[in-house]
């Protein structure tokens, strides 16, 4: 009788290793689709509005578990989503802003200055006082934070003074450091 051989025992058929390869690579990809959306990633500076603090074309590590585990803080830089009342700018639907207030405090401008709860607020990170004029007094509402850009500049920055404190579910993350460029590269 003849002999039954295995074809060639050890190795697997083709398919079965190409089906191997992409179940990996399936796995692989959902997981950083996880940690992109839930976890962290990287976002790059779109224009003006966060000078001295960040410049345009600099790259950002954004915690984004830190929204989901803490509220932020005034001080906090945060990416949110343009809130639909702002002026669009479709491109770049996400704004750098830095909170300068959360729920239950009252914000004011006067003369330049930043007043929260009837306190002049230390801004060590702007260059310029507020030189858009006066404005408020607001409250700041349950669930929400008023966000500000570093550059106190005429029309340097779009943000809660044009479009009103911003609800928690708008914010995507905490800018926690900046990673390029290198000679830039620290802390927020």
């Amino acid at each position: 009788m003849g002999e039954r051989r295995d074809s060639d025992a050890g190795e697997r058929p083709f398919l079965a290793e190409v089906w191997d390869w992409m179940k990996a690579t399936g796995v692989a990809l959902l997981a950083v689709l996880l940690i992109h959306q839930f976890g962290f990633n990287f976002s790059t500076v779109r224009g003006q509005s966060m000078r001295p603090t960040i410049q345009e074309g600099e790259w950002l590590f954004v915690n984004k578990t830190a929204v989901w585990l803490t509220r932020p803080h005034r001080g906090d830089v945060v990416i949110l989503k343009e809130p639909p009342v702002a002026r669009s700018t479709a491109e770049h639907p996400y704004l750098v802003k830095r909170v300068v207030a959360v729920a239950g405090d009252k914000v004011e401008i006067r003369r330049g200055k930043l007043y929260v709860n009837g306190q002049e607020t230390d801004e060590p990170y702007t260059d310029s006082p507020v030189e858009d004029g006066d404005y408020g007094p607001i409250d700041v509402g349950p669930r929400q934070v008023f966000v500000m850009g570093d550059n106190r500049r005429l029309h340097a920055s779009e943000d809660s003074r044009t479009f009103g404190p911003v609800p928690l579910s708008l914010v995507q993350g905490r800018a926690e450091f900046i990673l390029w460029p290198f000679s830039k590269k620290g802390w927020l």
